[in-house]
Formats: structure tokens, sequence, C-alpha cells
């Protein structure tokens, strides 16, 4: 039989290592979705398949922060009985893949242009 204690200390410190260590991964997470919501790239690339997909749904324009057109866009779906937005959206959803990084984001990021 051993006359060891059971030594507390060791634990904790095991303890505490893992909780910093999941901080660390919780911020890398955090730094990667930032990075993928606020870059240029990913959001062209996002807001354009979004616009080709569910370009009814307006969800594209929502991405890109115009909020308003986005309500618009579910609104000519609705009246058109969902022939006219997805048409919309598919459009733009092409154009926004078209376009180079640096065009995409001073037109629609940078200038708010809203519509095509």
């Amino acid at each position: 039989m051993s006359t060891e204690g059971y030594d507390s200390t060791k634990r904790n410190e095991s303890f505490e290592e893992a909780k910093e260590a999941a901080k660390e991964s919780a911020r890398e997470f955090q730094r990667g979705v930032n990075d993928i919501v606020n870059g240029q790239e990913n959001k062209k690339v996002l807001a354009g398949l979004l616009g080709i997909f569910l370009g009814g749904l307006g969800i594209h324009k929502f991405i890109l922060g115009y909020t308003k057109e986005g309500l618009i866009t579910i609104g000519i779906t609705v009246i058109t009985c969902g022939t006219i937005g997805p048409v919309l959206g598919l459009i733009e959803g092409i154009i926004y893949l078209t376009k180079s990084d640096e065009e995409f984001y001073q037109t629609y990021q940078v200038g708010k242009r809203p519509w095509f």
C-alpha cells in the first residue's frame, strides 16, 4: 500500500491547462468566423451563390446588409407567386460572381449599390 496522498494540485493544473486550451480554440474559431463574414471574397461568393439558389428569398441582399432591398425581393416573390423574385436573384448572383473581388467590394460594399 502506498503512503503517498492524492495531489489535487496536479488535477487543478490539468484542469487549468484544458480550460486555457478551450479558450484559445474558441478564440481561433471566432477569428475564423469573423474572417469569413467580413472577407470580401467570401461575401462575394456567398452572396452570389445565395442569389442563384435562393434569390427569391432575398437572402443575398441581407448578407450584403441591404435589409430594405431584401424585404422588397421577398415581397416581389410573394406578389408574383414566385416567378420574378428568383429570376432577379439568379441574375444578381451571376453578376456578383462575374465581378472581380475589388470591383465587387467597391460596388456593393463600399458604394452600397443595392440593385444590379
